[in-house]
């Protein structure tokens, strides 16, 4: 028999075991908030009523955890985050799929993403460095204590909102709502949970590396796509205003007009390329960021 809310979790977790790890974190999340806003609504309605008394009536209300773990296993078979479901029909030709990559909204999701990478990590890196800074510099003083717990709470809030960024473009199945904070516990167990969460150093981490991520990848996708549309559309310019390819000093040098189509050939297959590496990294980043930002 289930005697505590910490117990009812526990068995929760349990009975979701091999699910995603961001529905455990929801489902938790749920289940708590549920409990303790029970309890103390039944508390404050009547004095008398013990509180195991209550718990035993609200779970056979909200369910056991069996029947919510079930339950949430079957939300998770029909409500999967958009861009995942872009899978690549196995009955096409190889030529179709390799071509079909520019119809593929997961594709086009994780190009956004990494382009705009590198203005989200300008904003994270200085967030973090800058929280990172203050705090620690002034943790001697009384002041300093309080700004470092301002900066581990928005930290949690980053990792939330970059979490819903990931899910929308990257197809990772993200937490879909915050972490539940029981405003009955008290404040130094509050703090104590927070300095003992992996996530909260794990996306203080994620914060600080987004910026060189993001570096490397707008670098690689921009070079790619402005080599791939220059030789998709030098040979439409050469053609029509007679541009040089190349142009150094007095030296002048214009394609045979049988290499123009292949440039434009060339141009396109490397877009198509990209755009299937810009759909491999996302994959590989959605993983990432869920191994940093969800909680075990």
């Amino acid at each position: 028999m289930i005697n505590s809310i910490d117990g009812y979790l526990d068995s929760l977790k349990e009975a979701l075991k091999g699910c995603d790890s961001a529905t455990i974190q929801d489902a938790l999340a749920d289940a708590e908030e549920h409990l303790r806003t029970a309890i103390d609504k039944g508390l404050e309605e009547s004095d008398k009523v013990i509180e195991d008394d209550i718990l035993s009536n609200i779970i056979e209300k909200y369910g056991t955890p069996d029947e919510i773990a079930n339950a949430y296993r079957d939300i998770e078979d029909h409500i999967k985050p958009v861009l995942s479901r872009t899978q690549v029909s196995n009955g096409k030709s190889i030529i179709s799929r390799f071509f079909g990559i520019f119809t593929d909204p997961g594709a086009w999701g994780s190009l956004i993403y990494m382009i705009f990478t590198l203005v989200t990590g300008i904003i994270y890196f200085t967030w973090a460095v800058t929280g990172i800074s203050i705090g620690t510099s002034l943790i001697f003083l009384i002041i300093g204590i309080p700004i470092i717990i301002l900066f581990l709470y928005s930290v949690q809030g980053i990792a939330f909102i970059e979490g819903r960024i990931v899910e929308a473009l990257l197809g990772e199945r993200m937490p879909r709502r915050a972490r539940f904070t029981d405003k009955n516990v008290k404040l130094w167990d509050k703090i104590k949970n927070l300095l003992t969460d992996r996530s909260t150093w794990t996306g203080i981490l994620y914060l600080i590396l987004q910026l060189p991520i993001g570096i490397i990848y707008f670098t690689i996708m921009i070079v790619m796509i402005v080599v791939s549309i220059a030789n998709i559309f030098a040979p439409i310019a050469h053609t029509i205003w007679d541009f040089p390819i190349i142009q150094t000093g007095n030296f002048e040098y214009y394609l045979p007009n049988w290499l123009l189509p292949v440039m434009t050939i060339a141009g396109f297959l490397l877009l198509t390329i990209t755009m299937h590496l810009a759909k491999f990294v996302g994959k590989i980043h959605g993983k990432y960021a869920k191994a940093l930002l969800v909680s075990e």
